[in-house]
């Protein structure tokens, strides 16, 4: 069994406002199953995923008035859950992770990372680079005519997605931040608890699969127009229900205000002042709704001139300087072994959560994946045992840790979930995207 604790599981636990006496419960074991670059990837996940099991055990205790329980987390299990969507299996068949023309491309100056798996993101890369660019072999030619960062800029004015590769790291980012405003007087039970999920892709599902696990009663609301993958949605849809509404249609926007005066938490995954557009950002929510624990997340970080550009977890590794800092020999761009970006915060943002509802709630967090960025790359100490292997020489197999389940797509196979703390499975598999009702379970 690993130390108890270690350096990057205290810095998470501190910033998300611990106990620093609490660490010392969280120990870990096992064989590590992340494959290791330049960069502490395996002490970022295991750091994720150590905290939000404390954090479970820690809301656990406040609402049952117990002990904080010693925990052991283990490092297959964060193995398999960090790169779930490459274990997963749909009536058999493996998901496409990235479409064709997502991925880098060598610019006249530097390299570009674009990602198009979503019609309207491909359809955004055309309107920016011409009709050409509908096949990888067009893109590459209409990317090495150009900069870098002429690329990304018109890709951006046509509301696409496309970043240079930058050559060093960004700016320090924090991990989380904290606003605490009028806390309930006695700790709200995570089984039951409301959460209105407002999230896409997977760090913010991730964080609400995860409370779905503990119980919480969690409603994913998407608008119409704009589609998940079913893939997408088959791995993170596990511990909830899905509906679609249309904000700016009226009828639709009075279930939403009505779902909203039951909800206990709302997390959001939209781009800084997209729902301030609507009077649904975090400070009018708090006001309306004093105990409401809000969680805020984006990609690029809250403060910089970035902060309202879409991302996804591959393009802020590309513009935060972690794909030059994994680049192979021949120069190519790298990645890290795993989406670690998304899934880390996704369990720091299900941790921040857990501790809100065990102070009584009345929390805004804010947490955004330049911020999981800006620690792996500055803050997490590599502990010297982190190698592709397994210590002590035994191989790492991913087996024990998948399960089979059925589901609104068919039977999946999927990745168990990591935590050291509640359920070992999700009691039953996703339904379909969007069919579920626009409306709260009964309260037990």
């Amino acid at each position: 069994m690993g130390g108890v604790g270690d350096s990057a599981t205290s810095q998470a636990w501190a910033a998300l406002g611990g106990p620093g006496e609490l660490v010392s419960r969280v120990a870990y074991r096992g064989v590590n199953g992340l494959a290791q670059g330049r960069l502490p990837v395996r002490e970022l996940a295991r750091a994720c995923v150590g905290v939000c099991s404390l954090a479970a055990a820690e809301a656990a205790a406040a609402a049952g008035g117990g002990e904080v329980a010693s925990l052991v987390v283990d490092e297959g299990a964060v193995a398999a859950a960090f790169v779930s969507e490459r274990h997963l299996r749909v009536r058999g068949r493996a998901p496409v992770s990235f479409a064709p023309l997502s991925g880098f491309w060598r610019a006249r100056d530097g390299w570009v990372r674009t990602h198009a798996n979503y019609d309207h993101h491909r359809e955004a890369l055309v309107r920016a680079l011409g009709p050409a660019v509908r096949t990888p072999q067009g893109l590459e030619r209409a990317v090495a005519g150009r900069s870098a960062v002429d690329v990304q800029e018109a890709a951006y004015a046509a509301g696409g997605l496309a970043v240079a590769v930058a050559p060093a790291y960004g700016d320090p980012q924090p991990l989380v931040e904290t606003r605490v405003r009028e806390p309930g007087p006695r700790p709200v039970p995570v089984a039951g608890a409301r959460v209105l999920d407002l999230t896409r892709v997977i760090a913010g599902p991730v964080a609400t699969r995860t409370l779905g696990l503990l119980g919480a009663d969690v409603l994913r609301i998407d608008p119409p127009r704009l589609p998940e993958s079913d893939d997408a949605y088959a791995d993170t849809g596990f511990g909830k229900r899905s509906a679609r509404l249309d904000l700016a249609e009226p009828g639709d926007r009075a279930v939403f205000e009505e779902l909203l005066a039951g909800a206990d938490v709302v997390v959001s995954g939209y781009r800084p002042g997209a729902l301030e557009r609507h009077g649904l950002g975090a400070e009018e929510l708090m006001s309306r709704r004093p105990g409401l624990v809000v969680a805020e997340l984006c990609a690029w970080g809250w403060h910089g001139p970035w902060t309202g550009r879409r991302g996804f977890d591959s393009l802020v590794q590309a513009g935060y300087g972690i794909a030059a800092a994994e680049a192979g020999a021949d120069g190519r761009p790298g990645v890290l072994p795993a989406q670690a970006l998304d899934h880390g915060t996704g369990y720091l943002i299900a941790a921040g959560v857990l501790r809100a509802l065990a102070a009584g709630g009345g929390r805004a967090l804010r947490f955004s994946l330049a911020g999981t960025a800006s620690w792996l790359v500055r803050d997490i100490v590599p502990d010297g045992s982190a190698g592709s292997g397994a210590a002590d020489g035994e191989a790492y197999d991913p087996a024990p840790w998948l399960r089979t389940t059925d589901s609104g797509y068919g039977p999946l196979r999927h990745a168990a979930p990591p935590l050291a703390f509640g359920p070992g499975d999700w009691p039953r598999g996703p339904s379909r995207w969007g069919t579920d009702p626009a409306a709260w379970l009964p309260r037990a």
